[in-house]
């Protein structure tokens, strides 16, 4: 191969996450609205009819389809499904940091404010209930963290004899955090509370 083709290939490329062709992409939004007593934050429980984590509590959101324009229209898209409003009731849209989970998965969290909540009618198929958490309660009430521990166990046929040390080579230990809000008899964890956990620092 030719220097010049080599080149003219490095020009033209534009830098993305390595191996994020392969990833699923999520949408979320976290939506915020007015209750008498302040800002609240709507969470989901979903539906113990869905095969996907069923009872437990989320934002409304989902898999990133090619009809959606970006990553917020696929969250706005996906709250309209769950939450049953219309799309001109959500605004103040504006986007958190994306998220990239060890599961080969890029979430794209979004907050936006529902400007009427009377008129929520959540889609049974996909959603149980619906809640709401006063927003000074979780700027006050800081979340418990607890550390998973992650083993690297290597496939039987691994060639351990290509690697310096062998089977006795040293894997680095991998770590993560698992965040829990409590409210309640309500717990809110994993990405959710990830999630929920940035957006309260931001605005802190």
């Amino acid at each position: 191969m030719e220097l010049e083709t080599v080149l003219t290939k490095l020009k033209g490329h534009t830098p993305k996450i390595l191996g994020s062709e392969r990833f699923s992409k999520y949408a979320i939004l976290l939506p915020l609205l007015q209750k008498e007593d302040g800002i609240h934050v709507l969470f989901e429980v979903r539906s113990l009819e869905l095969r996907s984590q069923p009872g437990e509590i989320c934002f409304p959101g989902g898999k990133i389809d090619s009809q959606d324009l970006d990553e917020m229209d696929a969250a706005i898209r996906e709250t309209v499904e769950e939450l049953g409003i219309i799309k001109e009731e959500i605004t103040e849209i504006y986007p958190l940091d994306y998220m990239i989970s060890p599961f080969g998965m890029i979430l794209y969290p979004f907050v936006g404010y529902i400007n009427r909540p009377d008129e929520i009618h959540p889609n049974p198929m996909e959603v149980g209930e619906i809640f709401t958490v006063p927003l000074t309660y979780l700027i006050k009430n800081s979340p418990e963290i607890y550390r998973i521990h992650f083993k690297a166990v290597p496939e039987g046929d691994f060639p351990y004899d290509l690697i310096p040390g062998g089977e006795k080579y040293n894997w680095r230990t991998r770590e993560s955090e698992e965040y829990f809000y409590r409210y309640g008899d309500r717990a809110i964890w994993g990405l959710t509370a990830r999630i929920l956990a940035h957006f309260i620092e931001m605005i802190r």
